[in-house]
């Protein structure tokens, strides 16, 4: 039986955060990393997305800040991309509303002016992308020198997008005493070198690495590439599945896709490197509202986006590497539920579908399906 989340000496104004988010019952990453946060110390978390780590740093972060309260940025949280900082930025916004704490989330594709009013209005946490974050540095909009907990979140996806040398120049201006809590889905060469130099006696903590989450019912196709999109479009017509998040590639592959859908008479839409962030934001909250039924996405997507009942994710391109499928397929069956993955496999990733079979433990037998003969009009 998991822990509850009312068992743990917590302060009352976060406690009723904690039940304002309709959490009750913690989740095996939050059972070990939060004790361990209370108590001040450096933690590691090897977790997949999905575990409610989010949940398992701000908890902590909120208690800290309400049992010595003190002015000043005291709270950063570093994150890859725009979306999951500003999920984060809700969560923190809903944990944290009767504690009287405040935060400004700092990302790239919205105004620069209104953040560095938020800052220099008065914050407690920060929620940034390095990128961002570096630019008000460098304006000296930010004041860093208060900083006493820092979360490095998706480390390992981090370094595969190229901030390794934005992440050094901002710790390097850091306090040393510190709290620092690191999550990463691997823990790579790079991400255990960054633990070495910048965490003090971490505690290590390694959640159900590289394996969907349980409740999660994994399908392969086999269908060539020039076929793909018309077995997608019967798979859909036949309404067994009543909406998804389709992955592929690439930018051009996936607005290429969402038009396909569209044309077939699909509600679809699409988030992608190429589009406005307006516009990502505005494709998000449309399928988190049911407004359209299938949102194709690129990589940018398959970290740290909590779109509940989501019950079909399907691979339409073969994730690069396994680390990559677990996170996409990881959208799905979120906080115990079910869901259903379907991912086309092609004669060109047999490659991946090996790395992938040597992961999860297990041989991959796909199962064929052939395309539909299109009906004729009037028929």
């Amino acid at each position: 039986m998991s822990q509850r989340f009312d068992s743990l000496s917590l302060d009352q104004r976060l406690l009723d955060g904690i039940a304002d988010m309709r959490y009750e019952n913690m989740t095996p990453v939050q059972e070990q990393a939060i004790p361990v946060a209370l108590t001040g110390r450096d933690v590691i978390v090897a977790a997949q997305t999905g575990t409610g780590k989010t949940a398992a740093f701000l908890i902590p972060l909120i208690s800290r800040f309400l049992a010595a309260p003190a002015p000043g940025i005291r709270g950063l949280i570093l994150t890859p991309t725009r979306e999951l900082a500003m999920q984060i930025d809700e969560h923190f916004t809903g944990l944290g509303y009767h504690a009287g704490l405040q935060s400004s989330c700092v990302v790239g594709g919205v105004a620069f002016g209104p953040q560095e009013e938020a800052i220099r209005g008065g914050v407690d946490v920060l929620v940034a992308t390095p990128g961002r974050l570096l630019d008000h540095m460098r304006f000296d909009h930010v004041d860093l020198t208060h900083i006493s907990y820092v979360v490095l979140d998706e480390a390992d996806r981090m370094f595969d997008m190229g901030f390794l040398p934005d992440l050094m120049r901002i710790l390097a201006k850091l306090p040393k005493n510190r709290q620092t809590l690191l999550f990463s889905a691997t823990m790579n060469a790079e991400v255990t070198r960054l633990a070495a130099g910048h965490l003090r006696d971490p505690k290590e903590i390694r959640i159900g690495l590289q394996v969907p989450v349980d409740g999660v019912a994994q399908r392969f196709i086999a269908v060539a590439n020039s076929d793909k999109r018309a077995v997608l479009i019967d798979l859909l017509r036949d309404r067994a599945i009543e909406s998804a998040l389709i992955f592929v590639s690439t930018k051009r592959g996936a607005q290429k896709l969402d038009e396909a859908l569209y044309d077939a008479g699909f509600e679809s839409d699409s988030i992608h490197g190429d589009r406005e962030q307006a516009e990502r934001n505005q494709a998000l909250e449309r399928f988190r509202r049911g407004d359209v039924d299938f949102l194709v996405a690129t990589d940018v997507a398959s970290r740290g986006l909590d779109i509940p009942d989501i019950s079909h994710v399907i691979n339409f391109d073969f994730p690069r590497d396994p680390e990559d499928y677990v996170h996409r397929v990881g959208r799905t069956a979120r906080a115990k539920k079910k869901g259903s993955s379907i991912t086309f496999v092609g004669p060109e990733d047999s490659m991946s579908m090996s790395k992938l079979e040597r992961s999860l433990g297990k041989r991959i037998e796909p199962e064929m399906r052939h395309r539909r003969r299109p009906q004729r009009r009037g028929h």
